[in-house]
């Protein structure tokens, strides 16, 4: 099984490993190491290793040259330049410190000469350093003319193999991982999402050289043409649909997370058979039974240090712009006593970090507690602790065809739902009743919705009794396909 990141944060991908290991599959699951050191542990009965990945090749090549034509003056790409800031600032320093002892007659007028040098030589090293920020800043988002020409050049020779050219950084996920698999010699390789995808395809292809049959199950997260790009450069998608587009044949089964995902997905690639929908429903602990008592280390309201009649709202997942946390924060100083958790990842980002600024900025940094992720089984004990659980993510096309994690993990630990009004999530709780709907990036919007539900919460709680209503939304009934899946391609396999 593959994936690539590092595992913890990934509830669906830990949820995959343990259950096909349960199921009685010989399961590793091949992560990134956020280190640079291997990792390993164990999920259940499935092993996971988190592996070494340098990324060199995600360096463009005019990263590593001077601009000749658009900088002239710029310094070569070797940090020298910065080098150089540092060392005209310490010998100002320095001058500050010899004026200030009192320098007389001929001492004092070298010195004021020197002075003047050093302010000359600050500031050509100024100038040069800011051709080189700006001959990189043009180039950053890759959409000059020449990078332009060169994308379309080689889209239009190599098709879409162009990923090889346009976005070579993909190939530190084969080099990283390829020979791993090789040394595994699985007989199916689980695919999460599309950066895998192609490491997935290229382990079969070698494997299929050497007489062994391997099949290869791509579960895609997302739909590509509708993700934002994690990179911003004009490349990023092109070259990532690319790589899709010249894999996704080889894939012997294909997964995905809602049934409009795997419309999109089979009309794209032209897939044969429709991909079996797993939802990111939550799952219990396996090793903790409900009569014990709540889960220890769960307790949302003693991690923000509140007590019980503290209203608090929360959010859980991964924190950036489209997200949509700033609503939560700018909304604070209307709403009084309110608290926010945000249950989150990379707290020192620029994005949390600036958000947190915001909240310094408005006086409500003291109503807003940061979080850090928990085991995926402990995630709907926690999450019970609020008062409502709100997703305020913004219009992007993946956001508008799926029930995301949250919703389903909200859901569990029956809280009132505060949602923006993307298609297949609002829509879900207008029918259901378990929560108010507002209009994305709406201030307005998302104060009424928030203060509807804190007013009667029990009323949006009550939609949860209905008979069967969570009963579709568990991992045990997801992992019925997963296993399904995996049985009939080995036994199709064996035959």
């Amino acid at each position: 099984m593959l994936v690539d990141n590092g595992v913890n944060g990934d509830s669906r991908v830990q949820k995959q490993a343990r259950s096909a290991a349960e199921a009685g599959f010989d399961v590793t699951l091949l992560g990134r190491s956020p280190d640079g050191k291997e990792h390993t542990w164990t999920l259940g009965p499935a092993r996971v290793r988190l592996l070494p990945m340098p990324t060199p090749l995600h360096k463009r090549p005019h990263e590593f040259r001077r601009h000749w034509v658009v900088a002239p003056l710029a310094y070569p790409p070797t940090g020298v330049g910065a080098q150089r800031h540092q060392a005209i600032k310490a010998w100002k320093a320095d001058l500050q410190v010899r004026r200030a002892m009192g320098a007389q007659g001929v001492d004092a007028a070298l010195l004021r000469a020197e002075s003047l040098a050093a302010r000359a030589t600050g500031r050509w090293v100024s100038l040069r350093r800011a051709q080189g920020v700006r001959s990189r800043a043009a180039r950053k988002r890759l959409d000059t003319p020449v990078d332009r020409f060169y994308t379309w050049f080689w889209q239009a020779s190599l098709g879409d193999r162009s990923w090889r050219r346009i976005e070579p950084g993909l190939w530190d996920w084969e080099l990283a991982y390829g020979k791993v698999i090789d040394r595994l010699e699985p007989e199916l390789i689980h695919a999460n999402d599309f950066r895998m995808l192609g490491v997935g395809a290229r382990a079969k292809i070698r494997a299929q050289s050497r007489g062994r049959s391997v099949k290869l199950v791509w579960d895609a997260h997302e739909f590509l043409p509708g993700v934002r790009p994690w990179t911003d450069h004009a490349r990023w998608r092109l070259g990532h649909m690319a790589h899709e587009r010249e894999y996704a044949p080889y894939a012997d089964a294909v997964t995905t997370v809602s049934d409009d995902l795997a419309g999109l997905l089979q009309q794209a690639h032209r897939l044969p058979e429709r991909p079996r929908v797993m939802l990111n429903a939550p799952a219990a602990d396996p090793d903790h039974d409900p009569g014990d008592g709540p889960v220890p280390g769960a307790d949302l309201r003693a991690m923000c240090e509140l007590g019980p009649e503290t209203p608090l709202v929360v959010y859980s997942g991964a924190a950036a712009p489209q997200r949509g946390l700033d609503v939560m924060v700018d909304a604070l100083p209307r709403q009084p006593g309110v608290h926010v958790a945000l249950v989150t990842n990379n707290h020192h980002g620029a994005y949390l970090t600036g958000l947190m600024a915001r909240a310094e900025q408005l006086g409500v940094r003291d109503r807003v507690h940061l979080l850090a992720y928990v085991p995926h089984w402990q995630v709907v004990p926690m999450l019970s602790g609020a008062d409502a659980g709100v997703i305020p993510i913004h219009h992007w096309p993946n956001h508008e065809i799926a029930l995301i994690t949250k919703f389903f993990e909200y859901s569990h630990a029956r809280l009132p739902l505060v949602v923006s009004d993307v298609r297949t999530m609002a829509a879900t709780v207008r029918e259901t009743g378990q929560g108010e709907v507002f209009t994305a990036e709406d201030l307005d919007d998302y104060v009424r919705a928030v203060t509807r539900v804190l007013a009667d919460p029990a009323r949006y709680r009550a939609a949860y009794d209905k008979p069967g209503r969570l009963d579709t939304w568990t991992w045990d009934a997801q992992a019925e396909v997963l296993v399904d899946v995996y049985r009939g391609l080995l036994e199709r396999n064996a035959k």
